[in-house]
C-alpha cells in the first residue's frame, strides 16, 4: 500500500481591496479633477494658467474612450467645473436651481468631451479637440432659452498672456487657443516619455506637440500690437456711480425707494465734490441696472429724486429703470436723462435672463422651487441696438447678463459705440465670485473691441477698465461710492470686431470635419473586423 503525496499549487496572494477599486477610480477621479482645476482658473484667483493643466489632464482622460465612457467622464468633468463656478445662483434661492443649472450645462460639456474622445485618435488630435470643445461652447451660448455663455474659457483669461488673441478673433479664438495649449501639453508629455522608454519618437508627434504648445503662444505674441488704448478721438470723463442697496438678497426689490435714494444721494455728493474741487467734473454719468426700480414715467417721486440728482450734477446721466406698463412685459430699460430736457432717450435690455427676469415654463420649474414665484410678471426683451449719445461721446449700453453675448456687445461698437457701458446689478448675488466673474468678461470685451468700459453695478464691483483690459479703478462692494475717470475713446475695429461670428464658423466647421473624419475612421475599421482574411472564404470550418 502507498501513499500519494499530492501539493497544492500556490495560490496568488489576495489583492487588496483598495488595490481592485483604485484603477477603475482613477479616471473619474481625475475627470473631476480637471473640472475643479479650470474652476479654480477663474477670477477672483489670479490662477489662469490653471486652465493649461486642466486640459492636459481632461485629455489624459477622454482620449481613446468609447463614448459611453466619454460622457461619463465628460459630466464628471463638468459638474467639477460647473457646480463651484454658479454656486452664486443659488444664493438666495436655495440649492435645487444651483444644481439644476450646474447639471444641465455639465451635459453640454459631457457631450461636448463625447466629441473630444472621439477625435482623439486622429492625427494632430489637440487641434480637432480644442476645435469641438469651442464648438460646444457655441452651442451652449444659444440653446435652450437662448443660452448661458457663462464658464465659456475666454472669461476666465482676463489676465492672461492669451488675452490679445481677443482682439484678433474674439472670445471662440480666444477659448480655442488656450483650450490647444492644454492638449498639447498632454502631446508633449506623451511624446517625452516615449521617448525616454523607446529611445525614438514619431516625426509626427513631435510636429503635433511642438505646434500645438507653440502656435497659440506665438499667435498670441504676434496679436499683442491689435492691443491699443491710445485716445484716437480724444478722452472723456466718465463717472460711475454705486449707491449701495439697504439689504442683501432678492428682497431689495421691496426698498427700491431706498436703492433710488441712494444713487441721487452719491450723484449729489459728487456734484459738492466737483465744486469743492476735489475731482473733475465728469461730461457724463452712469447710474447702474435697477437703480431706480420705480418707473419715472408713472412716479412723479422718483422722477424728481432723478430730476433733483442730474441737475445737480449737470451732465447727462444714464439711469437703469424698470418700466412697469398698463399691459404687456416689464421693460429693464436704460434711460438718458438730461439736465433740462429730462429723459431723452431709453435703451431696452435685449438678452433678459430666463428664470431671473422672465420664467419659462413656470408649471414645470414650481416643481423644483416655489421661488418661481417671485416673477410675478415678465420681463420683455427689446429689440434695438443701443448707442446713446452723452455729450458728444457715443456709449453702447450692454445690460449686465448681456454682457456674456457675444453679438450683444459686438452691435454697439458696430453701431458707432466710442466706449462701452456695463450697468449692472448683483446684489441679489451678496459676496459671491458672481460680480467677479462678470468683471473679467467686461475685461475681455475691452480688449476684444479695444474699447474702455465703465461697470456701474448697484452693490460692487464697479469698474473703470481701459481698452487694454487693465482695471483702473474699482470699488468695494456693499459700499457707496463714485468712481470718476478720464478714459480714451476709440473708434477703430479689430478684427475681431470686423470678423463677427467668422472666426467661431470656422472653428466650428473645423469641429464638424473632425467629427466626421472620426465617425468615419471607425466605420471602417468596424467594417475591416467584420471582414474575413483574404484566402480564407471558403475553407471549411474545423469539426
Amino acid at each position: 500500500m502507498s501513499a500519494t503525496i499530492t501539493t497544492a499549487e500556490p495560490q496568488p496572494a489576495p489583492v487588496p481591496r483598495s488595490r481592485k477599486l483604485w484603477p477603475p477610480l482613477v479616471r473619474p477621479a481625475a475627470a473631476v479633477l480637471a473640472g475643479a482645476l479650470l474652476y479654480a482658473s477663474f477670477p477672483p484667483r489670479p490662477l489662469w494658467w490653471l486652465v493649461l493643466p486642466g486640459f492636459a489632464l481632461l485629455g489624459w482622460v477622454l482620449t481613446a474612450r468609447r463614448l459611453r465612457a466619454a460622457l461619463g467622464l465628460g459630466l464628471l468633468a463638468g459638474l467639477g467645473f460647473m457646480l463651484p463656478l454658479l454656486r452664486w445662483t443659488g444664493e438666495e434661492v436655495g440649492p435645487v436651481p444651483w444644481i439644476a443649472l450646474a447639471f444641465a450645462e455639465a451635459l453640454f460639456i459631457a457631450i461636448g468631451c463625447a466629441g473630444v474622445a472621439a477625435v482623439s485618435r486622429l492625427p494632430y488630435w489637440p487641434v480637432w479637440a480644442a476645435a469641438v470643445w469651442t464648438l460646444d461652447e457655441a452651442l451652449r451660448a444659444r440653446a435652450p432659452f437662448g443660452g448661458f455663455p457663462w464658464g465659456k474659457i475666454a472669461f476666465g483669461q482676463a489676465e492672461s498672456a492669451f488675452l490679445p488673441l481677443a482682439a484678433l478673433g474674439g472670445t471662440p479664438l480666444l477659448s480655442f487657443a488656450v483650450v490647444l495649449c492644454g492638449f498639447g501639453l498632454l502631446e508633449a508629455v506623451r511624446q517625452v516619455r516615449r521617448y525616454r522608454t523607446t529611445g525614438t519618437v514619431p516625426r509626427s508627434g513631435v510636429v503635433a506637440a511642438a505646434v500645438t504648445v507653440a502656435a497659440p503662444v506665438a499667435a498670441a505674441l504676434a496679436a499683442l500690437p491689435l492691443v491699443d488704448d491710445s485716445p484716437e478721438d480724444g478722452t472723456a470723463t466718465v463717472a460711475a456711480i454705486q449707491g449701495n442697496v439697504p439689504r442683501l438678497g432678492l428682497d431689495f426689490n421691496s426698498q427700491r425707494r431706498a436703492v433710488l435714494d441712494n444713487h441721487a444721494e452719491r450723484t449729489e455728493q459728487l456734484a459738492q465734490d466737483v465744486k469743492a474741487g476735489k475731482v473733475p467734473r465728469p461730461d457724463f454719468v452712469l447710474w447702474p441696472e435697477n437703480s431706480s426700480d420705480l418707473d419715472p414715467y408713472r412716479n412723479a417721486d422718483a422722477r424728481e429724486a432723478i430730476a433733483r440728482a442730474v441737475r445737480a450734477i449737470g451732465a447727462p446721466t444714464v439711469i437703469g429703470a424698470v418700466l412697469t406698463p398698463d399691459s404687456g412685459p416689464l421693460r429693464n430699460t436704460l434711460i438718458e436723462w438730461d439736465p433740462q430736457d429730462g429723459p431723452v432717450d431709453t435703451y431696452d435690455k435685449r438678452h433678459i435672463q430666463p428664470f431671473g427676469e422672465y420664467m419659462p415654463m413656470r408649471s414645470v420649474a414650481r416643481i423644483f422651487s416655489k421661488d418661481v414665484d417671485r416673477v410675478q410678471r415678465d420681463f420683455g426683451p427689446g429689440s434695438e441696438v443701443g448707442v446713446f449719445d452723452l455729450a458728444g461721446t457715443k456709449v453702447g449700453l450692454v445690460t449686465c447678463y448681456e454682457a456674456a453675448f457675444d453679438g450683444a456687445v459686438r452691435d454697439t461698437v458696430k453701431d458707432g459705440g466710442q466706449l462701452i457701458a456695463v450697468p449692472s446689478n448683483n446684489a441679489t448675488f451678496g459676496r459671491s465670485e458672481m460680480t467677479y466673474q462678470q468683471l473679467a468678461m467686461s475685461q475681455v470685451r475691452a480688449v476684444e473691441h479695444g474699447r474702455s468700459v465703465v461697470v456701474p453695478v448697484t452693490s460692487g464691483v464697479s469698474a473703470v477698465i481701459r481698452p487694454d483690459g487693465t482695471i483702473v479703478q474699482k470699488t468695494k462692494m456693499f459700499t457707496p461710492d463714485a468712481l470718476v475717470e478720464e478714459v480714451p475713446l476709440r473708434s477703430s475695429l479689430t478684427p475681431a470686431t470686423r470678423l463677427g461670428v467668422l472666426p467661431e464658423g470656422v472653428l466650428a466647421l473645423l469641429a464638424l470635419a473632425g467629427l466626421g473624419w472620426a465617425t468615419a475612421r471607425a466605420v471602417r475599421v468596424r467594417q475591416e473586423r467584420k471582414e474575413p482574411t483574404p484566402g480564407t472564404e471558403n475553407v471549411p470550418a474545423a469539426p
